[in-house]
Parts: C-alpha cells; structure tokens; sequence
C-alpha cells in the first residue's frame, strides 16, 4: 500500500511493528506537552501531523482471547477475506503495534516515510456497507409527480383587492405628478 496519505483518505488502516524495549515505548508515543517539542511517534512516521486521538498502541498478546486477526475483523471492521492473505504474517506479530486510521492525519495530504524503531505491517480498508437501493415499503411512500394539486385561482375578493390597490397606487402618483408640476 502506498504511503501517500490524501486529503480525502478515509477508512484505512495502518499497522506498524514498534522494534523497542517496553520500557522505552511510553516516551517514543506519549505526546510532548510543548508545541515545538518533537514527538518521537510522528517523527518516526514522517508524518507532517498526527492526532494523537486517533492511534492505538498495544501489545500483541493482551489480544490472546481473539488474536490479532480476530481484533483486526471483529474489533475494527476489516473484512475476513481482507486479512486472510496476512494470516501467516499476522500470526508471526508479537510485541508492541501501532495502529494509525485515516482520522489521525486530520484531512492533511502528505506522504509517510516511516522509520525505526517502527516497521510497516500491513494497511487495510475498514468494510464498509454496500449501497442498496430499495423499492420503499409503502405505497404511500413511493407518491407519483403528476398527483400534486394545481395552484388555486384568487378568489374574486383577492382580485377585487388587488386592483382597488393598483387603483390608489395610480391615483397617488397622479396627485404627486400634479403637486410636482404645480410647483
């Protein structure tokens, strides 16, 4: 998969080996409170930004239950045949791992060049639902255009109305044009 992350990249997921003692973990993904500080997690991605809200860092064998294909699939939405070539791979991950989503770049195109202590694992798309479209349920439901009612006509008092106002509006102006040329 590439590492160009788009404006537009939603739904993918990127796994990464972190290749370090646990003790050192903590610091290399805790965030700097300082804003200059460097941020050892980005940096080794060579990501430009990262939210910090949107990463997930966990040891491989806290997932014994479920494994780490069954996290993949059940915990975060990858489709079964998605991860079924990586198996063997995936099977072999022991250790800490980092996951990064699409969220995490928050919408900012730029391109990972991802450095040690962190390995590439392998990136997957989340499944998303397949569109379908559906005869609605009820006929009340579905509605034809050419039933709409037509407009009514004024009734004879709205169009009384309207011409006794065009009526004094012309009267106005006739008594200002006079007033005008009287001057």
């Amino acid at each position: 998969m590439s590492n160009t992350v788009s404006a537009t990249e939603r739904g993918l997921i990127r796994l990464y080996s972190i290749e370090m003692p646990a003790e050192e973990t903590p610091a290399f993904i805790d965030q700097p409170l300082e804003d200059d500080a460097v941020w050892p997690v980005m940096d080794a991605l060579g990501a430009r930004y990262l939210d910090s809200d949107f990463i997930e860092v966990f040891d491989v064998a806290s997932l014994e239950e479920i494994g780490f294909k069954g996290y993949l699939i059940l915990g975060n939405g990858v489709a079964e045949e998605d991860v079924a070539p990586y198996a063997e791979l995936l099977d072999q991950v022991t250790g800490t791992v980092l996951m990064v989503v699409s969220s995490a770049f928050g919408g900012f195109e730029q391109e990972l060049s991802p450095k040690r202590p962190l390995r590439h694992i392998a990136t997957f798309k989340e499944a998303s639902a397949p569109v379908q479209f559906e005869q609605l349920p009820r006929e009340s439901a579905k509605g034809v255009v050419g039933d709409t009612p037509m407009k009514k006509k004024p009734s004879d008092a709205a169009m009384s109305g309207r011409i006794a106002t065009l009526a004094l509006l012309v009267m106005f102006l006739l008594v200002a044009l006079m007033i005008w040329v009287a001057r």
